[in-house]
């Protein structure tokens, strides 16, 4: 039983911020990497960042310089800041979790429900 809560998704004006949180919860050992992907209305799945259990962090192009990734691994918690927000950015984003289940003591990949970002005037 492992949880993954996004929170933080709204309606925001181009050029503006938003912050995003994931809280991961239940039976989890242990959390190796974790990432935000978004979904754009009739658009696939597409991966936006990435972090490792020690800070390592990869990030889409279209997102360098404007997103930041970051854990609170304490906390078991992900956060993406995302400033400079355009239109093009708006789109269901997901969390993922790579993580060891302390019931399975099996890896396995986790996901969220998902929070709306809206990037208009």
């Amino acid at each position: 039983q492992v949880q993954l809560v996004e929170s933080g998704g709204g309606l925001v004006q181009p050029g503006g911020s938003l912050r995003l949180s994931c809280a991961a919860s239940g039976s989890i050992f242990r959390i190796n990497s974790m990432g935000w992907y978004r979904q754009p209305p009739g658009k696939q799945r597409e991966l936006v960042a990435t972090i490792t259990s020690v800070g390592s962090t990869n990030y889409a192009d279209s997102v360098k310089g404007r997103f930041t990734i970051s854990r609170d691994n304490a906390k078991n918690t992900m956060y993406l800041q995302m400033n400079s927000l355009k239109p093009e950015d708006t789109a269901v984003y997901y969390c993922n979790a790579d993580l060891i289940n302390s019931n399975t003591i099996r890896r396995g990949a986790y996901w969220g429900q998902g929070t709306q970002v809206t990037v208009s005037s």
